[in-house]
């Protein structure tokens, strides 16, 4: 029997051979733990993160949807700075639900395309 964690890498793994990002059109990865959910915009290419936020630089105790969503918000706001209009999406293998649902609807409001 496997893992959640096991079967949450071999998910990973098939979608990161299928997408991939470059200058003009990162990846945005989001990645999620017990206590804080993270997002980067990757350029594939280069190897490089260009632009990276989590919730721990939010100032709000409580950490759920809302806290997701402004995560969001503030990757979007931080890639129009880069003048990034559009992303890959990369769920990492988290199943598009909840805290990972609210990132991205929370980017799209703020007028990040994908």
């Amino acid at each position: 029997m496997q893992s959640k964690e096991k079967n949450r890498v071999r998910r990973k793994k098939r979608i990161r051979s299928k997408i991939k990002g470059t200058a003009k059109v990162p990846r945005l990865c989001v990645f999620r733990s017990n206590t804080a959910i993270y997002a980067q915009l990757v350029d594939d290419v280069s190897g490089k993160t260009m632009v990276a936020y989590d919730s721990r630089k939010l100032k709000s105790k409580k950490f759920g949807i809302e806290k997701a969503a402004k995560v969001g918000q503030e990757i979007a706001k931080l890639a129009q700075s880069k003048k990034i209009q559009a992303v890959v999406f990369d769920k990492n293998g988290y199943n598009y639900h909840g805290k990972v649902k609210a990132l991205a609807e929370g980017a799209r409001k703020s007028g990040l395309k994908f």
